[in-house]
């Protein structure tokens, strides 16, 4: 069974299944905005799964999440 890490809380603790481009900052502790991931994808890069409403862009938390945790080096919380 996998043990609950800091990635599970944060999409856990996210009051929505979607986290806005905006809020990413927020969703991450600070450590990553949206205007990063938006950068990171022009260049061809991977990053969370997303959808678009209108110009507005928003990443599924869960994904968003497991992003980060491949991206992390450290212990688990």
């Amino acid at each position: 069974m996998k043990q609950h890490d800091v990635f599970d809380l944060m999409a856990e603790q996210w009051s929505s299944p979607l986290v806005a481009a905006p809020e990413v900052k927020r969703f991450s502790g600070g450590i990553l905005s949206g205007k990063t991931l938006q950068n990171l994808s022009s260049l061809g890069q991977p990053v969370p799964e997303s959808l678009k409403v209108g110009n507005k862009r928003a990443y599924v938390a869960e994904s968003l999440a497991d992003w980060l945790r491949q991206r992390s080096k450290g212990g688990a919380a």
